[in-house]
């Protein structure tokens, strides 16, 4: 069962990384569970890559690269020098500290140790206090189609550089998969304070946590109050690919259009300052201010921000 007073955030890696750090350090330890989208691994070099996962943990174990928002930070890159001297593949960059992760990750589950174990282990060696469950244990893939047919997400992602345009997603494995325990426990616990969605990719990142049968439902279930952040700042998405793929498929690049996303799911929804006329135009309760996180204090202060919002939103209700 969580802590009480608990807190539970949905989240894919860069954006959702950085505010469930600034969550962690606002809340007791312990206090936090992130679960987080698995659509994005997949199998490189007979390796085993949660790029997702592993972007939560390196950032909340503060060896995140500072500049890039992924990786390990001090990296080095002698592997991939010498895998692209021998003609290898070397469109997908694993860093030497990196790869370690890889292997550790991809030798424990040739053991019949679950993906949620074998996070939990890598979290309790790098002291990391915040529980991180992927969503499932099962195989779970986004895939995208595009003009030259259907494509892995990191083949379109890193190998195309996000630059065909998207004319559909799939999230492969995704009906037959199951919602690991915890995370419906999480999600139940009576003693919930408040789930937060963060400021990920609704398309690639939160909707695949949202398509593993059982999830969307527990969280139409919960009483906590769920509050999402808008990815977007003026239109724009701060890294990453969310605005052109709202637009490619028929979308709007507006912070309400993501809202609309989340319409049956969320309580509450943040938005940046300069988004502040769109807080008049939804209909769920939203408040504006400032969601762009540089530095560690911009991240605890959207935090703040944010949980005050679900404590005001949990007193109304």
């Amino acid at each position: 069962m969580a802590a009480p007073g608990s807190v539970v955030a949905l989240s894919g890696g860069i954006g959702g990384a950085k505010l469930a750090l600034g969550l962690s350090r606002k809340l007791p330890p312990g206090a936090l569970t992130v679960i987080a989208n698995v659509g994005d691994d997949f199998s490189h070099l007979g390796l085993h890559v949660s790029p997702d996962i592993d972007t939560l943990v390196y950032t909340l174990a503060g060896l995140a690269d500072p500049q890039q928002g992924w990786g390990r930070a001090g990296e080095t890159w002698s592997f991939m020098s010498a895998l692209a001297a021998l003609g290898g593949p070397s469109w997908f960059r694993l860093g030497d500290g990196d790869l370690a992760m890889h292997v550790l990750r991809t030798h424990k589950l040739g053991q019949g140790v679950p993906l949620s174990q074998v996070t939990a282990e890598v979290c309790a060696a790098l002291r990391i206090a915040t529980t991180i469950l992927p969503v499932t244990d099962d195989r779970l893939r986004t895939r995208v189609r595009t003009d030259q047919g259907w494509l892995d997400f990191q083949d379109w992602f890193v190998g195309h550089r996000a630059s065909l345009t998207v004319r559909e997603i799939l999230f492969d494995g995704a009906d037959a998969a199951r919602p690991l325990p915890a995370v419906r426990d999480a999600l139940a616990d009576p003693e919930l304070r408040a789930v937060v969605i963060c400021p990920s990719n609704p398309l690639i990142s939160i909707e695949p946590i949202l398509a593993v049968p059982g999830v969307r439902e527990a969280l139409v279930a919960r009483k906590a109050p769920v509050v999402a952040v808008s990815p977007l700042i003026g239109g724009r998405a701060v890294k990453g690919p969310t605005a052109a793929m709202l637009t490619d498929l028929g979308d709007v690049a507006t912070a309400a259009a993501v809202a609309a996303r989340y319409r049956d799911l969320i309580d509450g929804y943040v938005v940046d300052e300069v988004d502040h006329a769109a807080v008049k135009q939804l209909d769920v309760p939203a408040i504006a201010t400032r969601t762009l996180m540089i530095t560690l204090a911009d991240r605890e202060r959207l935090a703040a921000d944010v949980l005050a919002f679900a404590d005001r939103l949990r007193v109304s209700a």
